[in-house]
């Protein structure tokens, strides 16, 4: 497994060091301009490829064995342990997009992480897309995708400038069309799902105009972190100023202004800023 690291040198117990867990089928490099900012922030920062994606990948992808639950089970585990052997009595502390909110509720070391961000964080349940596309996202994604991948072995994403290049039991899972996590195809074989062991106190970012994270794709991923202080904080692009954000534009360095300080001051104090934008769905007590 690759990736990079921003580290400030000698580890500092009052000084955390973030991971930050990628969409699906994107690769880790996407996410350095908002590492380069945590960094100059006083982070510590990780960045990691999933089996298959980026600097993880080796060769072709036909035959290649990689699903979801490897990617949290496996991959995210890997990378908290080294951020735990590598930074010894640092906190850590995770950020995850899209599937990546996902991993640290698959990774055996899930209860190590102190802190949790996660921006249009679920499990692509087809139902859960907004109304306004949910059908030529179904056909997209849980029609042309596997067939593509039944047909190349993998998905091909990168020859459609959809995804990287995506192996066959990661597509599997996405198709699968299950309202529960436990029900997907490679997650059926574990023995169990660490999500209820992460304490991490957990903000969950979405966008209004995120098709993926819904209120009610959001909602269903939050559940699963049962023994989590849990706050859903619901952005319209209005809130800022714009027109539009969807689902990937938050790691964009022209937020850095604007959205970039809100998980930021998660990472940092575990609180949000009375002004902050957008409206809470959910916030404990």
């Amino acid at each position: 497994m690759g990736g990079f690291e921003w580290r400030h040198g000698v580890p500092d117990p009052s000084r955390a060091v973030v991971i930050i867990s990628a969409a699906t089928s994107v690769r880790c490099t996407y996410y350095a301009r908002f590492a380069d900012y945590l960094f100059n922030h006083g982070l510590d920062v990780m960045l990691y490829d999933y089996r298959g994606i980026g600097v993880s990948r080796s060769g072709s992808l036909r035959g290649f064995k990689a699903s979801w639950s490897d990617w949290g089970v496996l991959d995210a585990h890997a990378i908290l342990m080294r951020a735990q052997r590598e930074c010894p009595g640092q906190p850590i502390d995770m950020v995850g997009h899209s599937f990546g909110g996902c991993t640290v509720g698959l990774a055996a070391g899930a209860s190590r992480v102190r802190r949790l961000v996660t921006v249009g964080a679920q499990f692509a349940y087809w139902r859960d897309y907004a109304a306004a596309q949910r059908w030529p996202m179904f056909a997209r994604w849980h029609v042309v995708m596997p067939l593509l991948t039944r047909l190349c072995g993998y998905f091909p994403g990168k020859r459609l400038g959809w995804l990287e290049d995506t192996p066959a039991g990661v597509v599997n899972d996405w198709a699968a069309m299950n309202t529960r996590f436990e029900r997907l195809p490679s997650a059926r074989t574990l023995h169990s799902l660490p999500f209820a062991s992460v304490t991490a106190n957990t903000l969950a970012i979405s966008l209004s105009d995120d098709p993926f994270g819904t209120v009610a794709a959001t909602e269903r991923l939050l559940r699963y972190f049962s023994a989590s202080e849990r706050t859903h904080l619901r952005i319209n692009p209005a809130d800022i100023g714009e027109t539009a954000i969807g689902h990937f534009a938050f790691f964009h360095s022209r937020y850095q202004q604007s959205l970039w300080p809100i998980a930021l001051g998660w990472l940092l104090d575990g609180a949000l800023a009375h002004d902050t934008a957008g409206t809470f769905i959910n916030r404990p007590l």
